[in-house]
């Protein structure tokens, strides 16, 4: 019997309230080759790309892992992510050589490889488009999924200090030198909710007028299922559960996770604390649907903006992440707050991981999540010494398990300015993943011609 093929394209149809509702399908085993490595078609199945930042620096002595190579153990700060070790490439030792410093602005070349561009005072505008962005550009040359990328924000605190600029602004940045448009990050599940999936939840407060998407597409549904095979079918019904869970958390959300007016009404329900624990996760379960609905393929993740007022109140902290990082490197709020990011960042990517594909593996395994920060140790501001870690095995271009990889042993020095390589080297290496023609990233000093080939598989 001929076997059944589905376009990768199929979606579910529905109508409410006079609008279409259009839901996205996971990948199916109808859509793909008899080998179940490409789609019917040929095309190749989706490689996805995750920008993720965490702010204010690191701990070095506490943080870089002891050991280089296959047989590396999660140092002290990194032990939250032990349930994706596997999954983790360590970066340590290599050099951002932004041509200014100001203070984590600086820092912020590492996600582009461009000098920022002076704006006078403590404020500064990228100097490239983000390495985020050169992969959506490669992305679109064969796929025009239908959200290009989505761009997330979980703290809404802004700088005490009067930082400003696009460097602040946002992490990504679309266009060419001088012509930049910063990719504004949203603070709200709702919001990128819509974004993704088409609006089909009304801009209202009314549960009983919010649209049932999965009703709205019952039809659509069962007619699909009726032409799909048993194990297609479980997918499909597992996916649609899913939906239906997450549909039901973003609305319950607390009116703390929208944007608000003035800080004195932010977070009213819950005393004052940003919920950022739930807001990653819904967040996180988001872009993982995304990426299973080949909505999207490309995303990024601002935990919280450097020099923010952000405090951790979810595990006690009494001072604000930043001002803690300038105390000492080893002040008890600042390193419980470099544990507590390290924490948010697994919860993230055990969300990817969590998420199986019809392909085998998990999002993980088909994914490359460049995961950093702004400095090295936060108190001296160095760039010296940034880490960046690369989780995911990117459907087997990264080396897995991952090892830990150090440019230049650490001396106890993180200002010493010997440190080896070049950070944006990196993102050389990882935009190659996804166009293997790509000869170049960012521009000026920190411009990288020689991509980092020891994490490459």
């Amino acid at each position: 019997m001929r076997k059944f093929t589905l376009s990768r394209r199929t979606v579910l149809r529905g109508m409410a309230g006079g609008a279409t509702i259009t839901v996205g399908l996971p990948i199916l085993e109808a859509m793909l080759n008899r080998h179940g490595d490409a789609f019917a078609g040929g095309e190749p199945l989706p490689l996805r790309w995750v920008t993720y930042y965490w702010a204010d620096g690191i701990n070095i002595a506490r943080f870089e892992p002891a050991q280089v190579g296959q047989n590396w153990a999660l140092s002290e700060l990194m032990a939250p992510l032990a349930p994706v070790k596997n999954y983790i490439n360590i970066i340590t030792g290599l050099r951002n050589r932004c041509e200014y410093l100001m203070t984590h602005h600086e820092g912020m070349t590492v996600f582009n490889g461009y000098s920022y561009v002076p704006g006078g005072g403590l404020n500064s505008d990228a100097g490239g488009p983000t390495i985020d962005q050169r992969i959506a550009d490669a992305i679109a040359e064969t796929k025009m999924t239908t959200v290009r990328a989505i761009h997330t924000q979980v703290s809404k605190r802004e700088s005490t200090d009067g930082d400003g600029g696009t460097t602040v602004t946002a992490l990504s940045h679309r266009g060419t030198p001088g012509n930049l448009t910063p990719q504004i990050p949203q603070t709200n599940p709702r919001e990128v909710w819509n974004t993704l999936f088409s609006n089909f939840m009304p801009e209202v407060d009314d549960r009983s007028e919010r649209v049932n998407v999965l009703d709205a597409v019952r039809a659509d549904v069962a007619k699909l299922k009726s032409r799909l095979g048993t194990i297609d079918t479980q997918r499909l019904d597992a996916h649609l559960t899913g939906l239906s869970e997450l549909q039901t958390k973003i609305t319950a959300l607390p009116p703390a996770c929208q944007l608000p007016g003035m800080p004195d009404e932010t977070n009213s329900d819950v005393g004052g604390v940003e919920p950022m624990t739930s807001v990653l996760d819904a967040f996180a379960n988001l872009i993982a649907y995304a990426f299973a609905c080949d909505v999207t393929r490309v995303a990024t993740v601002l935990f919280k903006k450097f020099v923010s007022a952000t405090v951790f109140d979810e595990i006690g902290a009494s001072e604000q992440h930043h001002s803690a990082s300038h105390i000492s490197p080893d002040d008890l709020n600042y390193r419980a707050g470099i544990e507590y990011s390290m924490e948010k960042l697994s919860q993230f990517l055990q969300v990817l991981q969590s998420t199986e594909e019809v392909t085998g593996g998990n999002l993980l395994d088909s994914t490359i999540v460049f995961a950093s920060t702004d400095c090295s140790t936060g108190q001296s501001h160095s760039i010296n010494r940034q880490p960046i870690i690369l989780a995911g095995h990117g459907r087997n271009y990264l080396v897995n398990p991952g090892i830990h990889v150090q440019a230049t042993p650490w001396d106890g020095d993180d200002l010493d300015p010997s440190a080896a390589g070049n950070t944006s080297d990196v993102l050389l290496a990882c935009l190659q993943a996804f166009d293997p023609g790509a000869n170049s990233v960012g521009g000026g000093a920190p411009e990288s011609t020689t991509p980092f080939s020891a994490v490459v598989a």
